[in-house]
């Protein structure tokens, strides 16, 4: 066996970084034979969707990052390993490494001491080992290459995709449950992590008296141990606020199929997955005009200026009372979210791990080195 994936992710709930690990994991495995997959090295908390995978070998000493740093750097002696949630071994030689975003560099603000410290150890590590480096988007490239001081020829990008959604069966009842009309409310994803902004769309939607009949849902919790405390936002009291915290794959499907847009206000992000998926589900897309986010939605959505309230408001204001502009942002977000699937993702890692390309995973050559 050449490579080996690091299965830390399949202990933690899934976020944006999580959804592309299992998904280009998965779509790895579905190329090959069967006996044939990437193996994937995991401890011994794992849980849905990351226990389902294939190809499985436990590794019970240790949780967390102690287990990623301690137990499989033993465990992966003499195989390429590839880590695919920005953090990896760092006495681990041998290594392919997905970096999602600089943010710690870049917006330092919004995240605990512990946290930062830990990361920013990690990063400036990553020079000294030379792996070879993956990341989701050209704008985030351009920031690994900047702060890690790394030649671009040592990172290559990989989009994610938004078919997963394919597999997930709507759950209506978040709908109901929060008593929505379609096509009369908003999703916004937010949540402590300063870069979602949602402060200012808060601020925003207080200045949208003539959509009184319009709801706002807020989707997305808090982690106090990766965001700064420093930056919660203040409590709203708009009776067309409504919290809907964390919710389902199939809820959030829900949400957005039935939504008249989604608001991606986001200061900053490596890449930007909900306005995908947001379009993928058929919903049009106000989104922020910064970092990577016009790379990920490209001519699909209509973009305001995320420092501004008044931008956010008018933007919104704009897309929520006319029908029409609604439905052409809704096509032009169908056909672009289709260009981004997970099989064309896992392929391309595919043929940068073993130089080659290949129908199967079992087609390609089996005296691939570990490097």
């Amino acid at each position: 066996m050449a490579f080996a994936i690091n299965g830390k992710f399949t202990s933690q709930p899934v976020t944006g970084v999580q959804r592309v690990a299992y998904e280009l994991t998965r779509a790895m495995q579905m190329r090959a034979a069967p006996g044939d997959e990437l193996e994937v090295f995991v401890p011994e908390n794992t849980v849905e969707p990351g226990a389902l995978l294939k190809r499985q070998r436990r590794f019970p000493w240790l949780r967390g990052t102690l287990w990623e740093q301690i137990t499989l750097p033993i465990a992966a002696r003499g195989v390429t390993l590839l880590s695919l949630c920005n953090t990896n071994p760092i006495f681990k030689r041998g290594q392919v490494v997905m970096v999602h975003d600089m943010a710690v560099y870049d917006m330092p603000q919004g995240f605990s001491r512990k946290f930062l410290l830990w990361y920013r150890i990690c990063f400036a590590m990553l020079p000294r080992m030379k792996p070879m480096i993956l990341t989701v988007s050209t704008f985030s490239k351009m920031r690994i290459c900047h702060h890690l001081k790394i030649d671009e020829s040592r990172v290559t990008v990989v989009s994610p995709g938004a078919d997963h959604l394919d597999r997930v069966v709507s759950n209506p009842a978040v709908v109901r449950r929060l008593e929505l009309v379609k096509d009369a409310y908003c999703v916004v994803v937010g949540s402590l992590d300063p870069r979602k902004n949602l402060q200012r769309v808060l601020e925003a939607i207080d200045t949208l008296e003539h959509l009184a009949d319009v709801k706002f849902v807020i989707v997305g919790g808090k982690n106090a141990r990766i965001f700064s405390s420093r930056h919660v936002e203040k409590t709203v009291h708009s009776k067309q606020v409504l919290w809907a915290g964390f919710v389902s794959d199939g809820e959030l499907k829900a949400l957005y199929e039935n939504a008249a847009c989604l608001v991606f206000p986001s200061l900053y992000e490596g890449f930007g997955l909900p306005p995908l998926e947001a379009m993928y589900c058929g919903c049009p897309v106000v989104a922020s005009s910064r970092t990577s986010i016009p790379e990920a939605c490209g001519d699909a959505a209509m973009y305001c200026d995320a420092t501004s309230a008044d931008d956010i408001a008018e933007k919104i204001s704009r897309m929520m009372s006319d029908a029409g502009l609604r439905q052409r942002y809704r096509t032009l977000g169908l056909i672009h979210a289709r260009e981004f699937s997970w099989e064309r993702s896992a392929l391309k890692v595919l043929e940068i791990l073993y130089g080659q390309t290949g129908d199967r995973l079992s087609d390609l050559a089996p005296s691939a080195s570990a490097g």
